[in-house]
């Protein structure tokens, strides 16, 4: 059973973490598949990669200075770059003979580098299921409408997909109506819960024993996710510190993030270096365990951030990204208004403002329920599952207990 994974990933880690959580709890609880993910994202590498996964790194395309995608590394121009993507991605997918293609986000691909292969897919290997994956939230109503009208996206759904799988909840955004999707659209999609991430966990107690905490201490985790725009974020919380040390004993853990300018980073490591109570890292790929111990995390309003956070039931307070799309400030509103975090426009972010808001959560006694579906790694497997023609060859048992499939050839 072979599958391909298609990340573009122009901008920031959410893309690939949350198409990595998929592929690993795949490989999990699938023994017979193997995966090959395309992706553009420049930070693959510093992710562990699992046993009967393989990645091809695609030239990294990301946003000029005036917002436009361009070449992030190359010197060639942007049409140059996707065409070589492109044409990486045709040569992989009729080389490896995927049983099924999962798409993240985009139907046709970046600035439609994937339309070629879904051509080739449709006229010399129309048994290969294509699946659309799309995150809870994708811009605001009248920008997603409008671009897939002039992209062709509905065409796409209705002429290429057999199944659109949406990580979301109708209920908090329904991305259905909200974007208009014609009916033959609407009847391939399903909406499969919010994705919690597996972890190896440690015990919250060692993690704070690690870093010094006595009881009453105060955790707090900053991220900024990718942290290529998280300057203003870590910047106006270091500005609230003195405000939140005046009430609270606390420590904090601050990662900068691998996108982040190293120009900004070490301007706020000389900040940090001030603060005996600060522990700082580039990256990690431990997070979860940092939130899982952590009292109240600070960050951005990325779809991985924030089911990160609300699984594990913890407060926060989160400045949502207002470019290039209006995704997370709309995720960040709808979350808020179910009383599941504090949110901080960004005109409004201050570190007085921050502080407040800090402040607030931590005399606010009430655990934080969300009642969330976390269910949607299991839902997007089983929606694979179907989806594949060995589906119609090999009876799946289902084991409740451990949330394996194990197959049994007729």
């Amino acid at each position: 059973m072979r599958l391909i994974v298609y990340s573009h990933d122009a901008f920031g880690l959410g893309n690939i973490r949350r198409m990595l959580a998929i592929c690993q709890h795949l490989l999990d609880t699938i023994p017979e598949i193997s995966i090959l993910v395309l992706s553009g994202s420049p930070a693959i590498h510093k992710f562990k990669i699992p046993a009967r996964l393989d990645y091809i790194k695609l030239p990294c395309l990301g946003r000029d200075r005036h917002g436009k995608l361009a070449a992030k590394y190359l010197t060639s121009d942007v049409t140059e770059t996707v065409r070589l993507r492109s044409n990486l991605i045709e040569t992989a997918i009729a080389n490896f003979k995927p049983d099924l293609v999962l798409v993240d986000k985009k139907p046709y691909g970046l600035l439609g580098e994937l339309k070629p292969t879904l051509d080739l897919l449709k006229t010399r290997s129309p048994k290969t299921k294509l699946v659309l994956l799309l995150r809870d939230i994708l811009d605001a109503p009248q920008v997603t409408i409008k671009e897939w009208q002039q992209q062709g996206y509905y065409e796409a759904i209705q002429h290429y997909y057999d199944r659109v799988l949406v990580a979301g909840m109708s209920e908090v955004f329904n991305l259905v109506t909200e974007y208009q999707f014609p009916q033959i659209a609407a009847e391939k999609t399903v909406f499969c819960g919010y994705i919690k991430k597996d972890f190896s966990q440690i015990p919250a107690a060692l993690v704070r024993q690690k870093l010094s905490l006595k009881e009453r201490d105060k955790l707090i985790v900053v991220t900024p996710g990718g942290g290529e725009d998280g300057y203003p974020l870590i910047e106006n919380y270091l500005a609230a510190l003195s405000q939140i040390n005046r009430n609270y004993d606390c420590k904090t853990f601050i990662i900068f993030g691998s996108e982040m300018p190293s120009a900004e980073r070490a301007k706020l490591s000389q900040i940090t270096n001030l603060y005996p109570n600060i522990v700082t890292f580039e990256f990690t790929t431990h997070l979860l365990n940092y939130i899982h111990a952590a009292d109240l995390v600070v960050s951005m309003a990325g779809y991985n951030t924030i089911t990160e956070i609300l699984s594990l039931g913890k407060k926060a307070v989160v400045v949502p990204r207002h470019k290039p799309s209006e995704e997370q400030l709309i995720r960040a509103t709808r979350m808020e208004k179910l009383g599941l975090l504090t949110a901080i426009a960004p005109n409004e972010l201050t570190g007085s403002s921050l502080s407040q808001a800090i402040i607030r959560q931590f005399k606010n006694d009430s655990r934080v329920a969300s009642g969330l579906n976390f269910d949607g790694l299991l839902n997007i497997q089983q929606e694979i599952i179907n989806s594949l023609p060995i589906h119609n060859e090999i009876d799946f048992v289902f084991n409740e207990a451990q949330g394996n499939f194990y197959s049994l050839a007729i």
